[in-house]
């Protein structure tokens, strides 16, 4: 089974309990990756959360039955997972513009979300620039921070904790032990000099994917000794890495465009590559800096199918 039958099929497993829980850990076992690689392949190719999917769809389904069922509202609201008629209410508002009342009524206007597929279109003319590394066992040292599956929680939460890492110091730590200096001197793209190509603020690591979340951490290459108290150090396993690379300008906004557009177009390098996703370990992202601006590397561990 291709990486498009998997991802498939984990769209009918959402669909088939739509009116039921929806275990993220099963969703991600079908498309055989964690449940945050899942989340995070799902809104770069969609554009849409999951979490939004798939209240569009059971409210989509919902209005369906409003109009063709006698079914109550509160026996609709437990049916499509809401905790009272008052919640299921409200978000049926929010999509369709009207009550749930109200849209028993013939002639209202109601919107309807159709049942997603994922089809691929592999465009000759944009390149991917990636290698496959063999790396031994490694180490990295920082500090982590659990973080939510749910997509608006999780970015939030991330965005505060790095912000927060660059705040109280803990960055410039991590540079202090690699030796790269100030980090103010390090992220003004007019001061460069001998520094070219050293990573800047360490790495971002995903790892830790549990049924309630996973751990987020600004980290960097362990040195072996010095490593300040009240860091974490995480193990990184052997393994097959592919590597995918972008350059991107020398500020905030072009990077983040930079890393979201490796992780939107992996999916068609996946199709083609004959490599599979290792949905247990971590996934690292790495920022250098050049004199052309940021090179971001994202490394996926894989393995061959």
């Amino acid at each position: 089974m291709d990486w498009l039958d998997r991802m498939n099929g984990a769209i009918n497993y959402i669909e088939e309990n739509l009116t039921g829980e929806i275990n993220l850990e099963e969703v991600a076992k079908i498309a055989c990756c964690s449940v945050y690689h899942f989340q995070r392949m799902f809104s770069f190719i969609t554009e849409v959360p999951l979490s939004d999917y798939i209240r569009r769809r059971r409210l989509t389904l919902a209005a369906f039955e409003l109009q063709n069922s006698e079914i109550k509202i509160i026996d609709l609201a437990m049916k499509y997972s809401y905790d009272s008629p008052v919640s299921f209410t409200r978000a049926f508002q929010n999509i369709h513009g009207v009550t749930p009342t109200i849209a028993r009524e013939k002639g209202v206007q109601l919107k309807a979300y159709p049942r997603l597929s994922f089809h691929i279109s592999i465009k000759g003319d944009m390149e991917m620039n990636y290698r496959i590394e063999e790396a031994e066992a490694s180490k990295v040292f920082g500090k982590s921070v659990k973080v939510s599956y749910h997509e608006t929680e999780q970015y939030e939460e991330i965005r505060k904790f790095v912000a927060e890492s660059i705040e109280n110091g803990t960055v410039q730590s991590i540079l202090d032990v690699m030796n790269y200096g100030p980090f103010e001197e390090l992220t003004n793209e007019t001061i460069i000099g001998d520094k070219s190509d050293r990573p800047l603020g360490g790495l971002f690591t995903f790892y830790g994917f549990e049924k309630d979340g996973f751990r987020f951490m600004v980290a960097g290459d362990y040195p072996g000794q010095g490593v300040p108290s009240g860091f974490e150090v995480l193990e990184i396993p052997k393994a097959t890495w592919a590597v995918f690379s972008m350059h991107g300008k020398a500020n905030d906004h072009e990077e983040l465009d930079t890393i979201t557009n490796i992780w939107k177009r992996l999916p068609e390098w996946f199709q083609t590559s004959g490599y599979e996703h290792m949905s247990k370990l971590p996934e690292i992202e790495k920022r250098f800096l050049t004199k052309k601006g940021y090179l971001a590397e994202v490394w996926v561990p894989v393995e061959k199918r």
